[in-house]
């Protein structure tokens, strides 16, 4: 089975002798590599691979007690695709990490071009600050750092605090449109009192005049509490996708689009002894292990998790979920710019 429908044509010394004329003046013949720009289906180096975070979890304490958060500016470790090694990418157009900020610290206030999101795995009492307001941080909330805004986090409660760091820095370098700033201060100035946009936004309520420009949710705490209790509540309808279980996305309630312009968020909800259908897309997602145990099959590869362990699918693999336990999985990929574009494909397996 070829890959392409485009095949090179053959080759002669007169062509390969034209084609080194014209490489000097910066040229290059399309019908050599159009099998290699336009494969016959979505081609990708990344591949299926699991952290284990128990064992991100040592690592991340091994280096708190090497480096300050302050020191680091942001104490992560990137969660790197074996097949985009020294490129800081999960896949091709995202980048992952797991976030340490240990008790009494504070990671400093900055902003950046880039889009962030925070899913917390452990600890209770820690906070982010973004844009002028503070949110406590619980295990299984999905927070919002929109594109140039100022956020820092601390840890004032007397545990470490751990989270997953998901951002679009592979989308934004790309478009060469990356800039990045740092405050005077370690911790920006609070002007909002804390539930500030929950209060506003998250209640089915919208301001008057509200001003629609950003194309981020104006929500940036999701919480888990909140998240939960609505799965619970749609379990009982027992309305199962085959494919996916029970799945939600995560949405801005200005427009009913994702909750972030650039990645987008989902939560589903397996029962003890699913089995999802396979299924494939052309977004390729990264996943957090809220709750349960079970296993993801990526065409061969089986991938065994459990609670907080991290996980990657590659675009256009088939994939299957089976729970051992009534699970909960967070997942987020670029589906959002994918639609915007119209490139967004799946499978449900009839093909």
């Amino acid at each position: 089975m070829t890959s392409s429908i485009f095949t090179a044509p053959e080759t002669t010394s007169d062509r390969t002798a034209f084609y080194r004329r014209i490489g000097a003046e910066n040229l290059a013949p399309l019908w050599e590599v159009l099998g290699e720009l336009v494969p016959k289906t979505p081609r990708t180096p990344c591949v299926p691979a699991l952290w284990r975070y128990a064992s991100v979890r040592e690592h991340l304490m091994e280096a708190g007690r090497l480096i300050t958060a302050k020191e680091a500016e942001r104490r992560v470790l990137v969660l790197e695709n074996p097949g985009l090694r020294g490129q800081s990418k999960i896949t091709t157009s995202l980048f992952a990490g797991v976030q340490l900020v240990l008790p009494g610290e504070v990671a400093p206030a900055h902003r950046h071009a880039q889009s962030a999101l925070r899913f917390v795995l452990e600890g209770r009492g820690a906070h982010t600050a973004v844009d002028g307001e503070r949110t406590p941080m619980e295990p299984g909330d999905f927070v919002i750092t929109p594109s140039m805004t100022w956020h820092d986090h601390g840890n004032k409660s007397d545990e470490p605090m751990f989270w997953l760091d998901g951002l679009d820095i592979p989308v934004v370098q790309f478009l060469d449109a990356s800039f990045a700033e740092g405050l005077d201060e370690d911790e920006q100035p609070i002007t909002r009192p804390e539930g500030d946009s929950f209060a506003r936004y998250g209640q089915n309520l919208l301001p008057v005049d509200l001003d629609r420009r950003s194309k981020t949710s104006p929500v940036f705490n999701y919480p888990y509490a909140h998240t939960r209790e609505a799965l619970e509540k749609m379990k009982g309808r027992d309305a199962w996708d085959a494919c996916h279980g029970l799945k939600l996305r995560y949405s801005n309630p200005v427009s009913g689009d994702y909750a972030m312009p650039t990645i987008g968020t989902f939560i589903q909800l397996l029962p003890k002894g699913f089995a999802t259908s396979r299924y494939r897309s052309t977004d390729a997602t990264v996943f957090a292990a809220m709750e349960g145990r079970g296993r993801t099959r990526v065409g061969d590869k089986v991938l065994e998790w459990g609670p907080r362990d991290l996980f990657v699918v590659p675009s256009w693999r088939w994939v299957v979920h089976e729970a051992d336990e009534e699970a909960v999985l967070f997942s987020f990929s670029d589906r959002p710019i994918q639609e915007k574009l119209d490139l967004f494909r799946e499978d449900r397996g009839n093909a």
